[in-house]
């Protein structure tokens, strides 16, 4: 459930989640060792440049001596990737395929905090992860905390301005539109809005996909309530107040939404990235769900994750491989297969080489997307911490 993996510019064909998909099985997940402290740096070039103080390809000495590098250390440690989720399955099978790199990906349902305790917990062990995928308000939370290695990939200045960090700390890599998705042969009309999920219908069958003080999909979805209820990127408490009244007539259920409880029929109406819900349309078709995807008119919340390097990162020189291959045409446009919609889209497409094919799938939204600033998810991810298990507790 990778709740919490989203500031700014989201290209209007895509879905962080607007983009999800296609079921893959998943890695083998993090051989877990005792505590080793990380190893000694291998990579080091023979004129004494490290992959662990490196801020891009060219100041390790070039995509040569850093792929040397990476495959030298053999490894990457990812967390909280499920194979599900934005196509990520393609892309870690394709940059295995490409490197000989293995990725194991430990906890793949975790969410963006569980990512951070990750870190900070497991400093200067080997089984630290390398590399992270956090939910933009996250990100913002461990850039603050200094646990973030500044890093700018080859395609850096090709990334909107207002979706990276200056430094290169973090930079946004897929995005999408919180959508919700509804098993038409459980539902008999499927909500399209955010007033209609209040509809007594709809009683005990509304679910966010992870809690929002962890997971950034359900952050998303608080968010975009806020819009609807006449709140806005300064005032999330009328978001809160959604989820409070939804609770109270019943209609909230607090199961976490997952393809398995879509299956189970747990969660019939699940509040979540246009691109995660568009992919399980896909994925549900051979097991006879009909699941809908619609993007509320009411309440529009786009946003993206962003991507980071852990500042103690085990395998330092596979994790800066990693972002260059992420941000390569080839990540971009996988990311792109999952429904997502990636950073480098609008610069992909007047350079012609995104994938128009897959463009076209994405679910369709109106207007022009617009995105909190880092004081607003700040003060959002504040007013969620102190109020959400009021919300909807009782």
């Amino acid at each position: 459930m990778r709740p919490l993996r989203p500031p700014s510019g989201v290209p209007v064909s895509q879905s962080r989640t607007a983009v999800l998909t296609g079921s893959l099985a998943v890695l083998a997940a993090l051989a877990l060792s005792a505590c080793g402290a990380a190893p000694d740096n291998e990579s080091t070039t023979a004129d004494g440049k490290n992959a662990a103080t490196a801020t891009s390809a060219a100041d390790f000495g070039g995509m040569d001596a850093l792929v040397k590098a990476a495959k030298k250390e053999g490894t990457l440690h990812a967390i909280a990737l499920p194979r599900d989720w934005a196509n990520y399955g393609a892309l870690i099978d394709g940059f295995t395929k490409k490197y000989g790199i293995k990725i194991t990906d430990e906890n793949p349902d975790g969410s963006s905090q569980d990512e951070i305790n990750a870190v900070t917990s497991r400093k200067g062990q080997d089984r630290a992860p390398d590399v992270l995928d956090l939910g933009s308000s996250f990100a913002l939370s461990a850039a603050q905390q200094g646990l973030l290695a500044p890093y700018k990939v080859a395609s850096f200045d090709e990334i909107p301005e207002g979706q990276k960090d200056p430094k290169g700390q973090w930079f946004n890599d897929y995005g999408g539109y919180i959508s919700i998705g509804c098993d038409a042969k459980r539902v008999k009309a499927c909500p399209t809005t955010f007033a209609d999920l209040l509809k007594p219908q709809y009683k005990g069958q509304v679910a966010l996909n992870g809690n929002p003080t962890k997971s950034g999909s359900a952050f998303g979805g608080v968010y975009a309530a806020a819009l609807a209820g006449k709140g806005s990127f300064d005032d999330i408490q009328p978001g809160l107040d959604f989820f409070a009244e939804l609770k109270k007539n019943g209609n909230y259920t607090p199961v976490e939404s997952t393809p398995a409880t879509v299956e189970k029929g747990e969660t019939p109406i699940s509040i979540d990235w246009d691109y995660l819900n568009a992919g399980y349309a896909d994925e549900f078709k051979s097991k006879g769900v009909d699941w809908k995807v619609s993007i509320p008119s009411d309440g529009q919340f786009a946003q993206y994750y962003s991507q980071a390097i852990n500042k103690d990162a085990p395998h330092p020189a596979a994790a800066r491989l990693w972002q260059e291959y992420l941000y390569s045409t080839e990540g971009q446009n996988l990311w792109l297969k999952g429904y997502a919609r990636p950073a480098l889209m609008t610069s992909m497409e007047s350079a012609g080489t995104l994938d128009k094919t897959a463009a076209a799938k994405l679910p369709q939204v109106s207007g022009t997307p617009s995105f909190p600033t880092e004081a607003q998810q700040s003060k959002a991810k504040t007013v969620i911490a102190q109020g959400w298990a009021k919300a909807v507790s009782g």
